[in-house]
């Protein structure tokens, strides 16, 4: 690679070039303050020498004299840089806010954007993926990525500075200068790539750190907590926590000897050049060689020269930080999302007018050894409604990640009107399909939020809002809350109100709805009905058919209730369709879903006895 090309790809490079696209203003600022971190320190150690050397004159003569007034000046110049380098910590603390907060910002844009850049779900169940952004959001380290442009330029200030201080030295002894500067050069270099070993294998065991934080995230976090205290799990968190974040470190073990024991070599190299200087400035002084102001200052030097090469905790978080940098743009590249295929691009406004069809899909989880679904042919009729049964694992949400897009059959393909799904652009077809999930979201957003979700940015629409609660069985919850609608639903807000899981479905029904009144034309309800009390269940029953009216609906529920209140209802079993008929038909085939439905009749009868 050529050094050009080598300094663009540097993490280094890119993460000042990010700071230059986001926000020049503040880059400029950063330089400037880099300069100043490397004169004014370098120039106060000259300014209180020169003031120093002043001072025999002055015993010789007063300091009513000529000599007199030189050291007041050179006190005076010495007192306003000395000022000057007060000054620099608190620019620093805000510089450093300032340009970590826009860096913190721009990396999360760039991690949101590249997360939801995929139309499907895949690459954030791939643990390779999941590793690798966990690194970019710097979640297992100590040193958050954003403060990396900051701590560059502080680092760069610094070297200048200690190059300037070995500069100095040239102008005694140009040997003297040269020679600590060649030192710490050549000591760094192999310092800095056994930091950088140990920090790459630090990152090797992402894994076993991602689990030594899920015990934390048990612990810290309030979804878990009722069941760590009544089972008393505490020790257990601890006892995990403790061997994972063991496992962890073990492999940085072997760097962090290698890193000591070059230290240690280093050293010897260090108190030989140290130990020549001061030799040579100690014989000179001896000799009467070199004037006091001179020897004053070439001692403070000294030190000062440590920043060209020293490694220091700033040089570990600082490769630390930037090692979260190739995990970011990789995970910007690779998830891009592929281009349209030939024939691409199909409108989907309108669709289905006639079908969407399973042909022969099969599907396969990455790393599984089995189909979930094998050779499955389905077709949902445009306009009406089809439920899906089967037992725990058959493959029905799978099924439909892979009608909303979500998931790449392994076999077969997915046609909507005759047309391959792969041909329409994925986004859109994903916005044509309303969905109720079993595990759906719940925003700490207001009602409307939750419902609308901000539709194309569109404000919504107050009268068909009102409608689809009515029609979800919401409005009634809406009416009780404190601010109606602009109630935010959670109570860690001021003013927020928590739901119950019934009433968190009936919200979520209610945003699939508005979608389809928004033109949406498919509606999937996956078990609509799981978290719904007996009554809301009832009359759930007795909507079923103004909600699902007109619309390409498929629903998956284990409660016969529901599903026999659909126009068509197919039986999922081994991967495929093997019954497919209305609930009568069904039940006269007496088939695997008349058994599963008198089972369940037979039990709600056995409890309506008691």
């Amino acid at each position: 690679m050529r050094p050009l090309e080598a300094l663009r790809a540097s993490p280094r490079h890119r993460v000042l070039k990010t700071l230059a696209a986001d926000s020049p203003g503040l880059l400029a600022g950063a330089l400037v303050f880099m300069i100043a971190e490397g004169l004014v320190p370098n120039l106060v150690l000259i300014a209180m020498g020169r003031t120093v050397g002043a001072i025999p004159g002055v015993v010789r003569s007063g300091l009513g004299s000529h000599d007199g007034h030189v050291l007041l000046t050179r006190l005076v110049v010495a007192g306003v840089l000395y000022a000057l380098s007060l000054l620099r910590g608190p620019a620093e603390d805000v510089l450093t806010a300032m340009v970590r907060a826009k860096m913190s910002a721009v990396q999360q844009r760039r991690l949101i954007e590249a997360v939801s850049a995929p139309a499907g779900i895949a690459h954030l169940e791939d643990p390779a993926v999941l590793d690798r952004l966990a690194s970019a959001q710097g979640e297992l380290s100590a040193y958050e990525p954003a403060g990396a442009a900051m701590t560059l330029i502080g680092q760069l200030g610094d070297r200048l500075s200690g190059a300037l201080a070995c500069l100095v030295l040239a102008g005694f002894r140009w040997w003297l200068g040269l020679g600590l500067f060649v030192m710490w050069l050549l000591v760094r270099r192999p310092l800095r790539a056994l930091v950088r070993a140990r920090i790459a294998t630090f990152r090797k065991a992402t894994e076993p750190l991602r689990r030594s934080w899920y015990y934390l995230h048990l612990a810290f976090g309030t979804t878990a907590a009722k069941e760590v205290r009544v089972f008393g799990l505490g020790r257990w968190l601890v006892a995990g926590y403790g061997d994972r974040n063991t496992e962890a470190m073990r492999p940085a073990e072997k760097e962090i000897r290698r890193l000591n024991r070059w230290i240690a070599l280093s050293t010897v190299a260090v108190l030989a050049g140290y130990g020549t200087a001061a030799v040579t400035l100690g014989t000179a002084a001896y000799r009467h060689a070199i004037p006091l102001g001179t020897l004053v200052t070439m001692l403070t030097m000294l030190p000062s020269t440590l920043q060209v090469g020293g490694l220091t905790a700033a040089d570990i978080a600082l490769e630390t930080m930037l090692s979260s940098v190739p995990d970011l743009d990789s995970l910007t590249a690779d998830l891009r999302p592929p281009p349209l295929p030939a024939g691409g691009g199909r409108p989907v406004a309108g669709t289905p007018r006639r079908e969407i069809r399973f042909e022969g899909v099969s599907f396969r989880y990455p790393g599984a050894d089995h189909d979930v679904l094998g050779g499955l042919d389905l077709v949902l009729e445009a306009g009406r409604s089809t439920a899906i049964v089967g037992v725990n694992g058959a493959g029905k949400s799978t099924l439909i990640t892979l009608l909303a897009g979500l998931r790449t059959p392994t076999e077969g393909r997915v046609l909507v009107d005759g047309v391959p799904l792969e041909e329409f652009p994925v986004r859109d077809w994903q916005r044509n399909v309303a969905a109720v999930f079993q595990d759906f979201t719940r925003l700490p957003l207001t009602a409307r939020e939750n419902v609308t979700m901000g539709l194309d940015g569109e404000s919504a629409d107050t009268e068909v809002l009102e409608a689809v609660a009515r029609r979800a069985g919401a409005a009634g919850l809406v009416a009780d809350l404190p601010d109606g609608w602009d109630t935010v639903l959670s109570a860690q807000y001021d003013g927020g109100r928590d739901l119950s899981g019934g009433q968190w479905q009936r919200i979520a029904l209610a945003r699939a709805l508005y979608a389809v009144e928004r033109g949406a034309g498919v509606l999937v309800l996956d078990e609509p009905t799981a978290q719904l009390d007996v009554r809301a269940e009832a009359r759930f029953y007795d909507r079923f058919l103004t909600i699902t009216e007109g619309v390409t609906s498929l629903i998956i529920s284990h409660r016969f209730s529901t599903v026999r209140k659909a126009d068509r209802i197919a039986v999922l079993d081994g991967g495929r369709i093997t019954e497919l008929g209305s609930h009568d038909e069904l039940l006269r085939a007496g088939g695997a879903y008349a058994e599963m439905f008198t089972v369940q009749a037979a039990r709600f009868a056995q409890e309506a006895r008691r």
